[in-house]
């Protein structure tokens, strides 16, 4: 699995929901039917700056070597958020009520990226063999 295009796919994905999280906080929580406050969007607008900072990150980071001794800290950040979020998307996906085909396709969407991260992290960078 090539770390570039995890990278930069993750980036993308963190990217958007962050965008969206940040600037359009009263309405992604309307739409979830949750009554609106100031604490409610505060916490969407600090959670979309989170992700933001994940996209920039792994945006920045995708043409470095990732995975082994190089960058780990990014490799393991990146699998400790997806694994840990796959974690809690399957734990709401069962109590949940409305938008859960949201919820599992985030999840999945989740996994992959949990596995994929688990993949550069142990296999990466690929051991090169000298040419004599």
């Amino acid at each position: 699995m090539s770390p570039k295009i995890v990278l930069i796919s993750s980036a993308l994905l963190l990217g958007v929901l962050g965008g969206l999280l940040t600037f359009l906080p009263d309405e992604m929580i309307t739409s979830m039917g949750i009554a609106s406050n100031p604490i409610s969007t505060l916490s969407f607008q600090l959670l979309g700056a989170l992700y933001l900072g994940f996209a920039m990150l792994n945006w920045m980071v995708k043409g470095s070597l990732i995975g082994g001794i190089y960058n780990t800290p990014i490799a393991v950040g990146n699998c400790m958020h997806f694994a840990v979020g796959t974690l809690a998307l399957l734990k709401i996906s069962y109590i949940l009520q409305s938008h859960s085909e949201i919820v599992i396709l985030l999840t999945i969407i989740y996994a992959i990226f949990a596995i994929g991260f688990v993949i550069i992290f142990r296999t990466n960078p690929h051991q090169v063999r000298k040419v004599t």
